[in-house]
């Protein structure tokens, strides 16, 4: 199963929101939403393919209350999330899923909540430098684009 997480923006309740309208509420009928992280709303779907549509039916709310949008598929990580742009772009076969490790966005997890991304490449050795700019209980890693991580290789 590939997951969806919607991030919602810092002065939304982005569940309320997204079930108040009736065209969100229709586009996640079918699924079992989750909050993993704080004011955030996640589902299972079948495909990387299927999580980019929902997300691209979900657009206009996205746009209005959300801060970002996450894909999590576990063929290409059982533990890193894809930005919504790797995951169309991984989708389109723009980018191979095995190029996908290099640039990341890496948040502080504190009492539920995303914290204060670092922008950082993986080391040579594969592993994910330290996160460091406060304490935090854990970290949550987010695979992004060149352009998402700055434009340049």
């Amino acid at each position: 199963m590939t997951r969806v997480c919607i991030l919602g923006a810092a002065d939304t309740d982005l569940r309320r929101e997204l079930l108040s309208r009736e065209t969100s509420r229709d586009a996640l009928a079918t699924y079992d939403l989750a909050a993993p992280f704080h004011n955030s709303v996640a589902v299972d779907t079948v495909s990387l393919g299927a999580a980019v549509s929902l997300l691209n039916d979900l657009n206009w709310y996205l746009v209005r209350f959300a801060d970002g949008a996450l894909v999590r598929e576990p063929s290409i990580s059982e533990s890193e999330w894809l930005s919504r742009d790797l995951a169309e772009r991984v989708r389109d076969a723009e980018i191979p899923h095995e190029e996908t490790k290099v640039f990341l966005k890496v948040y502080g997890l504190a009492d539920g909540e995303l914290v204060e991304p670092l922008y950082v490449k993986r080391g040579e050795d594969g592993e994910v430098p330290a996160y460091d700019l406060r304490d935090v209980e854990e970290t949550v890693v987010v695979r992004v684009s060149a352009d998402e991580f700055g434009g340049s290789r």
